[in-house]
């Protein structure tokens, strides 16, 4: 591995077969840790290489999003030869990510018989080795039955994909973690993920599961309140909406002051026989101390609203749009962001790696086109000569 702090993966070469959230995102970050990442399509592209949003000409925002920094190859890996071909560039890099599961040709068994130190790092859909997508997952999990307003009976789909990107997340700390593995013992690694898993052991570690098991209470659906604590949104006189957070005694404190309640919410601690220090009882009486502070909420503009809370140790923040918060100082004026020149795409301010390593963020680099790097990463990895591409291109092994 480098000695490079910005680049700690450079030397590591990785394949990865994909399509989607989950390894994509792996691979990228990866790739934005230094690693070498190749990228293996089928010829014509997987089944997120046309994924919405597109730009006005149909080339996909999306894909160029989530394949940043990589190269790309193109192989008909339907066809024997490209599956003989991809099996050599798996076992010149070592490493493979996928989630296209259940291939028998690219299966840690039958690559290990070609680099027995392979690391094979494969994304499935359900532990039972059934398929799923994390909006299929995520509706037997119980979220979408607890998301949304308290009076709703209906399930409601949150738009983020929160277990693809954990799974992600998951997929290339599994490959740093068997790194160093093989280091040490210069053994490799099979290493399966299924997206299920990643979401039940979430819902586990938050307590979901573990309040049915141990309370045998299920959790209700609170609207845009915040379990446990004292938070809620609120609207300001000229409509804008606000989301206020009090975790401590001292953020209580202030929002008290700052709504000009602190005698009301002690009179109604004391008409409910309640203790607002504690955090559990605030969370208890949430609707009655919304009615208190509403009231201010509500007789103030947002400018005033934000100008007030900008004094206090409440946590807050006003709610935005993606295209107000993509146009404001948080993007604009972030080092993550940087001008990206993407080809197909266009120039716009594009994220890096979501941490700074000795105060630098590695910055964002372009994504391929489908097929890019083919000829050059064949004859870089495996040695072969132009009349050797050619003729694999002119046979439709790869493009």
């Amino acid at each position: 591995m480098s000695s490079d702090p910005i680049r700690p993966l450079a030397g590591v070469r990785i394949v990865e077969i994909s399509s989607f959230v989950a390894v994509p995102l792996a691979g990228m970050t990866l790739a934005q840790l230094g690693a070498e990442v190749i990228r293996v399509d089928p010829i014509g592209g997987a089944a997120d290489y046309r994924r919405w949003p597109l730009t006005d000409d149909g080339e996909s925002i999306y894909w160029a999003g989530l394949n940043k920094g990589k190269r790309s190859v193109a192989a008909d890996m339907r066809s024997a030869d490209g599956q003989e071909l991809v099996q050599r560039l798996i076992a010149d890099s070592g490493v493979l990510i996928t989630n296209v599961a259940g291939r028998q040709w690219h299966s840690y068994e039958t690559l290990t018989a070609l680099r027995p130190d392979l690391i094979h790092v494969e994304v499935s859909g359900r532990a039972d080795g059934g398929t799923g997508v994390d909006y299929t997952v995520n509706a037997a999990i119980g979220f979408p039955m607890v998301t949304g307003p308290a009076e709703l009976a209906t399930p409601v789909n949150h738009v983020l994909p929160a277990w693809d990107v954990s799974c992600g997340i998951y997929t290339a700390l599994a490959v740093v973690t068997a790194l160093r593995h093989r280091d040490a013992t210069g053994q490799g690694q099979g290493i399966s993920i299924p997206l299920e898993n990643v979401a039940l052991a979430t819902a586990g570690n938050l307590g979901f599961f573990t309040e049915v098991m141990i309370n045998g209470t299920a959790r209700q659906r609170i609207g845009n309140s915040v379990y446990g604590q004292y938070g809620q949104d609120f609207t300001s006189a000229d409509g804008a909406s606000f989301m206020i957070v009090a975790l401590t005694g001292r953020h209580f404190r202030d929002l008290t002051e700052l709504t000009e309640t602190t005698k009301a919410v002690a009179a109604l601690a004391e008409s409910l026989e309640a203790d607002f220090t504690d955090e559990g009882q605030r969370y208890e009486h949430r609707g009655a101390l919304f009615g208190l502070f509403n009231e201010w909420f509500s007789h103030h503009t947002a400018q005033e609203v934000t100008d007030a809370l900008s004094t206090t140790s409440v946590l807050w923040d006003r709610y935005q749009t993606f295209d107000e918060a993509a146009r404001g100082e948080r993007v604009t004026a972030n080092p993550m962001f940087t001008p990206l020149d993407q080809p197909r795409i266009g120039e716009y301010l594009a994220p890096g790696l979501p941490m700074a390593i000795g105060g630098v963020y590695p910055a964002a680099a372009v994504a391929p086109a489908l097929g890019d790097d083919t000829a050059a990463v064949l004859a870089e990895w495996l040695g072969m000569s132009a009349d050797d591409i050619t003729r694999l291109t002119d046979a439709g092994t790869v493009e």
